[in-house]
């Protein structure tokens, strides 16, 4: 059987493309049935109810299992280990941790800004990426705040997809 020759990265890769395909399939059929603006609306709110999911399946199955994540060495540990399990080999961006409560990221080349940009509606795009991060940290009770702050898709307007995320514990 094939599950019994993939390693542990080959099958959680699958995982992830697959979602990430049913994803935007899901975004396509939204998006051609109500337009854009709705399409958005709909993504964040089906974004905001996966977070929960995720987080909570992830704490379940992580050393955070019983533990109310309260400064930022914890937060850290956090989300390298969420992300070791929800990105995948295509998602091409990095994230960092130089102090000070902030979290940095950096997108080189977003899938999903790609995907928008095939449909050509990469202008009127809301970001779900970034939006989806923000989630998982409301989710987990952790204030924060979004520099630069945006709407639509930063690779769109500004050409380049970086910031940071200001933690507040």
């Amino acid at each position: 059987m094939l599950i019994d020759n993939l390693n542990k990265e080959e099958l959680k890769n699958l995982l992830v493309k697959n979602w990430m395909s049913h994803d935007g399939a899901w975004f396509l059929n939204t998006f051609m049935r109500v337009g854009i603006k709705e399409a958005n609306k709909i993504n964040k709110g089906a974004i905001r109810t996966l977070a929960s999911l995720e987080i909570a399946r992830i704490k379940r199955l992580s050393e955070f299992s019983d533990k109310q994540i309260s400064n930022y060495q914890e937060l850290k540990e956090f989300m390298k280990t969420t992300y070791s399990v929800l990105k995948g080999d295509f998602m091409d961006f990095t994230i960092s941790f130089p102090g000070e409560n902030r979290f940095h990221w950096e997108m080189r080349k977003c899938f999903a800004f790609e995907g928008m940009k095939r449909l050509g509606i990469e202008n009127k795009y809301e970001c779900g990426v970034i939006y989806r991060v923000s989630c998982w940290l409301k989710e987990l009770g952790i204030k924060h705040k979004i520099v630069p702050k945006f709407k639509h898709c930063l690779l769109n307007s500004q050409n380049q997809c970086s910031g940071d995320i200001i933690i507040e514990f």
